[in-house]
């Protein structure tokens, strides 16, 4: 991440951070403001992350499958999700909910940002209810800001994913169940029922996370019991029961796919998390400010020394990684809340209130220095940023239609026709793009590859219909090959075409690149 900055600038910057978190931390926010000041500062923190490209492929699977909606319409979505539309092993409710705002306020990359960055300002909102509710408020406002102190964090929150969202709608799960459960309400039972069932419609690692609700089940059935009071114990049956049969009848309408998708769960993805991960010592040392991880450490000496039973809510959802063991970063982000609640939670070994207001307030002015400083410029340099150069320089062009083609190169990674979706997110350009398959890896290769879905990718028909000859509009090259030795097909097809323009940005790190050329008649000048 520092390898191409100055140093001295970002500890400039860190210094006069942490100068105005010390100042800061001198008064105490009114309670009334914390809130509104959480969700301010959560969704300003990641608004700056926008301008960063979509740096992990698997967008392009969300992207197509909310085109779809866009273009064919729901009826066509419920009906075709896992069949003509390709689910791999996702759940619909993201695509379904992208594709929803596409159609409602236009294919724009910004109308998707808005709202994970909402989600995301909406989970600090909720995890300072929660360990307001099972604790205190501050330790429920210092978990909320906490959540600010994981670098990482604020790198995926503006990618059409479904980490950061599912991250939402499990800590809404959790909240809304603890309220259903402790005060009851049709309405409330209602908002649980509803947000276990979007929970379980977002991601399939999000079920056994939904465990956190027995948990909280049990431990809230214990403190009542000495009331002989039953009542909390019968309502949080009842929505775990009828949640789980709502979910389930969802799920049946769609058994087929979702069988497919458990068998490669099982066959694929699981074997794989074996090899693809990252160490604890990374996340929780580096991509988390460490004074978290030693907060969260410090939370479980104070909740023995309690004998609290309502930390076992939080700390089960860290635990499960730990006992499975899931080291992959990407798939702990839902659990994150629950780390910041127990960070929050630990600092009450420190009884100066003015102290722990600072060594908060410091943690998130870190983080937000390194993120903004490290993690933005590298996430620009990855050669992910050629696409949104290229789509944005396209949308200056006259016509509405272009045509792409994909080079594989010798040794190839990745299937480079995943890239074309991730082109079309950035241009307003309707693409034609036929795809090829003489390029494909040998069938045994392609399953034990970690990007074997690319390797799958069917092209969109809304690719194929695309209209305007080819002749009459530009040409644009995908490849993460360097050279210009072209097939001869292709020669044939630029010729009289010129190089126009050419992104070819590479953080030299990765195996997977991409480039784009851009090519136009040779007598075609920009009006």
């Amino acid at each position: 991440m520092f390898a191409r900055i100055d140093a001295s600038r970002v500890y400039l910057v860190l210094t006069l951070g942490l100068v105005l978190s010390f100042m800061l931390s001198r008064t105490a926010l009114p309670a009334r403001y914390q809130l509104p000041f959480l969700a301010l500062l959560s969704f300003a923190a990641a608004v700056p992350f926008w301008g960063q490209p979509e740096t992990i492929v698997d967008a392009s699977r969300y992207f197509t499958q909310a085109k779809h909606l866009e273009v064919y319409g729901i009826g066509y979505f419920l009906r075709e999700w896992g069949r003509d539309i390709q689910a791999w092993t996702d759940m619909p409710l993201m695509p379904f909910l992208y594709g929803m705002i596409f159609k409602l306020f236009g294919e724009h990359r910004l109308s998707a940002q808005i709202f994970t960055t909402a989600l995301f300002s909406l989970t600090a909102i909720l995890t300072c209810l929660i360990g307001e509710k099972l604790w205190n408020r501050e330790t429920g406002f210092s978990a909320g800001l906490l959540l600010l102190g994981i670098p990482y964090l604020l790198t995926q929150v503006p990618l059409m994913l479904v980490d950061v969202p599912t991250m939402f709608f499990l800590t809404l799960s959790l909240y809304a169940y603890l309220e259903a459960v402790d005060r009851g309400g049709v309405s409330r039972i209602a908002l649980s029922i509803a947000a276990i069932i979007l929970t379980v419609l977002s991601k399939y690692s999000a079920w056994f996370m939904l465990s956190v609700l027995f948990i909280a089940l049990i431990v809230r059935t214990l403190q009542r019991t000495g009331s002989g009071d039953r009542v909390p114990l019968k309502r949080g049956l009842l929505i775990l029961v009828t949640a789980g049969m709502l979910a389930g009848a969802v799920l049946l309408l769609k058994y087929d796919v979702v069988r497919e998708q458990m068998l490669l769960l099982r066959e694929f993805q699981g074997p794989g998390l074996s090899r693809w991960h990252e160490s604890f010592l990374s996340t929780f040392l580096f991509q988390i400010h460490p004074i978290i991880t030693a907060s969260a450490l410090a939370s479980i000496v104070v909740a023995f020394r309690k004998r609290d039973a309502a930390y076992l809510i939080i700390c089960w959802l860290i635990l499960l990684p730990v006992l499975f063991p899931i080291t992959r970063i990407r798939y702990l982000i839902p659990v994150f809340p629950m780390l910041a609640l127990m960070a929050g939670y630990g600092l009450q070994v420190i009884f100066r209130e003015d102290l722990r207001r600072s060594i908060v307030l410091g943690t998130v002015a870190t983080s937000l220095v390194i993120a903004l400083s490290a993690y933005l410029p590298f996430a620009k340099s990855m050669s992910a940023i050629n696409l949104k150069h290229a789509g944005e320089y396209l949308n200056t062009l006259p016509g509405n239609a272009i045509e792409v083609v994909t080079i594989a190169p010798g040794e190839p990674v990745a299937n480079p026709a995943v890239s074309v979706p991730l082109l079309d997110l950035f241009t307003r350009k309707q693409i034609r793009y036929h795809y090829r398959d003489e390029s494909l890896l040998p069938r045994e290769e392609i399953l034990r590859s970690s990007l074997r879905f690319t390797w799958e990718y069917r092209n969109p028909a809304y690719y194929e219909s695309s209209p305007g000859p080819a002749e009459t509009i530009p040409i644009v090259l995908l490849s993460d090959a360097t050279d210009e030795s072209f097939p001869k097909e292709l020669t044939r097809k630029l010729d009289g075409y010129r190089l126009a323009r050419s992104f070819q940005v590479n953080e030299d790190m990765f195996k997977y690149t991409v480039g784009v050329r851009i090519y136009q008649q040779s007598n075609t000048h920009r009006e």
